[in-house]
């Protein structure tokens, strides 16, 4: 993992490759967004529906590569595996942080 990932960035990680739904969820602002597979997912409920779907459907983990400071977003590049066809494949995770928590995730 590169070492200069923010602290909430870092625990996302973390806790998404030890499938732990609630510390994935836990660095997450209350009115967050995810963007993923072409949907949105706002706030820490709808969220943790999104987390628990995709952990049960793809069982994957993200071995982050290299990380960008691109403004008001740090976009991580990180190989994911897992039970979908194309495995593993190299996705970019654009966050935007709100201080010691995750205001926005887009994973593309």
């Amino acid at each position: 993992m590169p070492q200069h990932l923010p602290a909430p960035i870092a625990a996302y990680f973390e806790a998404r490759n030890a499938f732990d739904v609630d510390a994935i969820v836990a660095p997450f602002d209350d009115d967050a967004v995810v963007a993923d597979e072409n949907q949105q997912h706002r706030g820490r409920a709808a969220i943790r529906a999104w987390i628990e779907e995709t952990t049960r459907k793809y069982r994957a983990s993200a071995e982050p590569k290299d990380a960008k400071d691109e403004g008001e977003q740090i976009v991580v590049s990180a190989l994911v595996s897992g039970d979908f066809p194309g495995s593993p494949i190299l996705l970019d995770h654009a966050f935007t942080l709100a201080g010691q928590k995750i205001k926005r995730l887009e994973i593309s």
